[in-house]
């Protein structure tokens, strides 16, 4: 990973089972190498680098594992901290997983109280070390993290991916995009939240968009409007018409789901685009007169 979180950390300088899977982990590098991210022990030397550094460990016996598993077992990992005297944890000392569960694409993790202690930038590390280690595993995209069943009101987000976090440094945005992504009030109405997406090489807008949404609010009076496993297979615009490509293997999960909210929170957002005044829905690639509950027959006007 080669992009994001160093802009933000260099500004701000600038102003137990799984123990022993873990040690017999280090003694068998033919195991399958999976990455615990630490800070750098000096950060004065990241400068024009990364904050965030990556220590390689091996696995082994890890076929049969669940996601869950998987991932309970890198964060126990992580928990222990580095091994590379060059690396620091930013996890507080005698902080423990109290419970981790996998539901769709999140992961959301609840640590013991010695967690709620951090602040500022020094939670911030911490997050972003627990995401970039728990989204190398392929199912998971997004992470929470509560202190004993607590969001951490002051945070800005509730919800982190590894794009997120990705290191780099800011030379690495290419431009920044205005748009208002859509999500639910308290109330469960659809409530615009006025975005600066930052674009970096090979990003699209539209896919900049897709992605801030289903990263979820900004603001903590907001909540997700795209359910877990709601899933886009791919979108493109043809002249002033966007067009967003749903997989009918997805509508098994989406039960109960509220899919008409869904799809318009979706619609409007990519509306923000000026470039884009339509958005018609294909279901596998082909035109459909509904996605589940929801008639996409024709285009939703957004202009």
């Amino acid at each position: 990973m080669t992009k994001r979180v160093a802009a933000l950390l260099l500004a701000c300088l600038m102003l137990t089972a799984t123990g022993c899977a873990y040690a017999a982990a280090k003694a068998a590098p033919d195991g399958t190498p999976y990455e615990l991210y630490f800070q750098r022990a000096d950060l004065n030397s990241a400068a024009g680098g990364d904050a965030i550094v990556p220590e390689t460990i091996y696995l082994t016996d890890t076929e049969d594992m669940t996601t869950a598993e998987m991932a309970r077992l890198l964060l126990n990992s992580l928990l222990e901290g580095p091994q590379d005297v060059a690396m620091k944890s930013p996890i507080p000392t005698g902080t423990s997983l109290q419970t981790l569960s996998v539901e769709g694409s999140r992961a959301q993790v609840d640590l013991s109280s010695a967690y709620g202690s951090l602040s500022g930038v020094a939670l911030t590390m911490a997050d972003y070390c627990i995401t970039l280690t728990l989204t190398q595993l392929k199912d998971i995209y997004t992470v929470g993290i509560t202190v004993r069943g607590r969001e951490l009101a002051y945070r800005d987000s509730q919800s982190f991916t590894a794009r997120d976090v990705l290191l780099s440094s800011a030379e690495d945005v290419v431009g920044t995009l205005d748009v208002t992504l859509y999500f639910l009030n308290k109330t469960g109405q659809l409530t615009p939240e006025e975005r600066t997406l930052e674009l970096y090489e090979g990003d699209t807008q539209l896919d900049a968009v897709l992605e801030a949404l289903q990263s979820g609010p900004k603001s903590s009076a907001l909540k997700a409007s795209l359910p877990e496993k709601f899933q886009v297979r791919s979108l493109w615009q043809e002249d002033n018409i966007c067009y967003v490509n749903l997989p009918s293997s997805a509508l098994p999960d989406l039960t109960g789901a509220d899919l008409p909210t869904a799809i318009e929170s979706l619609a409007k957002s990519l509306g923000s685009l000026l470039q884009v005044s339509e958005v018609q829905f294909l279901l596998d690639g082909e035109f459909a007169p509904d996605y589940g509950s929801v008639s996409i027959a024709d285009p939703f006007p957004v202009g």
